[in-house]
């Protein structure tokens, strides 16, 4: 074990300084406290983005307001005690898995750790009775497996330095415009790197060129690939602008001839025209099988399509919603109306319809609600309802009351005002699953003002060797 690093003693702080300074903790998602020494001996603190627990790190100071000091990070001069060395070849250079050097164990510590601080304070300030925050929050549950967990990846095309040679994955860390060809990615399997080396490969041969953001001139943009865990099954998504009229069949038999342990279900292509770097659907054409896959999950399954919102974790999600249905509980009334509020493709209202007597799912993404639809008749589910619109509006027209609800939201958290219509239900019990620990801080202020406390709590690792994490809370009454 290494000693504690000496802090770098230095003037009083100004912007343009280089320091040195140990990283005491790091706060949600990515803010490591640096400490360093003054000059007259005093220690001070430096926020810098990606600096971890137990690091000696370099940083350059650019914003000093309010007593607040931030610095970006330069170099991680002593690696913390545990770290190990990269199981990924593109760390460090990719926008992704800041936490992989970390064994998996110090990485739940982190996340865990992290959301323990957001949420303690709002407890201790609002909760109403006796317990003691550590008897609520329970813990971390762990992804069933850290690594090739992901069932969906958008991989974009682009140069991985001005103009350079064709480049084909994800964003490099810091930069807009800059892409590295992630071919050993380590949070897919060996299929996704099959079919971006190969898609790769074919593009470049054949010298096509990718969409220039600035120039708006180009062709190739994305490539989409989703894989279910249970079943194998394979969707490829191919996203180009309508600038070129390109023959793709070459292409698609290239695929097809890929050595893969899963099958393709399906490989589309879709057009996109606009601006934003974004997946966008403006037309979808049919190149090879059909335009959707199956999953399963906790004994349903779930048709999927290109752009279908699904949890990007299958194993994960199981824990997650096994998790979601046990803070639930036994519901005691008889035939319980149950409120699925940002209910996605309906995941967790299919789960909870065996044992409610009537589920009601609102989402605002039109397509999740139509396959929320299409999944509940395929699992024979007839008990549930599926609305597509705001939650803030459409509580209005609702006119049945429910007994029970689950609050699933984007990583935003909930619209204050629809957050009050959902407190004025006045429902015996409330589950809340969060994907932004600091979201879920602020909407639990306002239910513990109005009325709620919070029971359980627990984080659930749906993202290992990255910053995220997924949070469980039942509020009661």
């Amino acid at each position: 074990m290494s000693q504690h690093p000496a802090f770098v003693v230095g003037r009083e702080m100004k912007k343009g300084d280089i320091l040195q300074g140990y990283v005491t903790k790091c706060d949600f998602p990515n803010k490591g406290r640096v400490q360093v020494k003054e000059e007259d001996g005093t220690l001070s603190e430096v926020t810098v983005k990606n600096a971890l627990p137990g690091q000696t790190v370099s940083c350059m100071i650019n914003k000093k307001k309010h007593g607040k000091v931030e610095g970006r990070l330069l170099e991680v001069v002593v690696p913390a005690d545990c770290e190990m060395a990269a199981p990924c070849p593109h760390a460090g250079i990719c926008g992704g898995c800041l936490y992989q050097t970390y064994p998996y164990e110090e990485q739940l510590k982190i996340k865990k750790s992290q959301v323990e601080d957001l949420i303690r304070p709002v407890y201790e300030a609002f909760n109403i009775g006796d317990k003691a925050f550590t008897e609520v929050f329970e813990g971390i549950k762990a992804s069933p497996v850290s690594e090739g967990y992901r069932n969906k990846m958008e991989f974009s095309f682009g140069d991985e330095y001005k103009d350079g040679p064709l480049s084909l994955g994800m964003h490099k860390r810091g930069s807009f415009y800059d892409i590295v060809s992630v071919t050993d990615c380590r949070i897919v399997d060996e299929d996704y790197r099959l079919i971006l080396a190969a898609t790769k490969e074919y593009f470049t041969k054949e010298g096509l060129p990718f969409f220039h953001r600035l120039r708006h001139e180009g062709y190739l943009r994305h490539l989409l690939v989703r894989k279910a865990v249970k079943t194998g099954e394979i969707l490829i998504g191919l996203i180009t602008t309508s600038q070129m009229q390109v023959d793709l069949k070459p292409y698609v038999d290239a695929i097809l001839a890929l050595p893969l342990q899963g099958s393709i279900a399906g490989i589309v292509h879709t057009v996109n025209d606009s601006v934003a770097d974004v997946v966008k659907n403006e037309g979808t054409t049919l190149l090879y099988g059909k335009d959707y896959f199956y999953e399963e999950l906790l004994g349903l399954r779930f048709k999927i399509t290109q752009f279908s919102f699904f949890q990007t974790n299958s194993l994960g999600a199981e824990v997650l919603y096994d998790t979601t249905r046990s803070y639930l509980g036994t519901m005691e009334k008889e035939n319980p109306t149950v409120f699925d509020l940002y209910s996605g493709t309906g995941t967790i209202a299919q789960l909870l319809a065996p044992v409610a007597g009537k589920v009601v799912g609102v989402e605002i993404v039109e397509e999740a609600v139509e396959a929320a639809k299409e999944n509940a008749a395929l699992n024979g589910l007839n008990n549930c309802e599926f609305i597509a619109g705001d939650v803030l509006k459409v509580l209005d027209d609702i006119t049945e009351k429910p007994d029970y609800i689950i609050l699933d939201p984007p990583r935003d958290g909930i619209h204050p005002k629809a957050l009050q219509k959902i407190i004025a239900y006045g429902v015996d019990r409330i589950v809340y699953v969060s994907c932004k620990p600091t979201s879920l801080a602020r909407d639990l202020e306002a239910l513990l003002q109005g009325g709620y406390k919070l029971e359980r709590m627990c984080c659930v690792d749906m993202f290992p060797g990255t910053a995220n994490v997924e949070t469980v809370a039942l509020l009661k009454r």
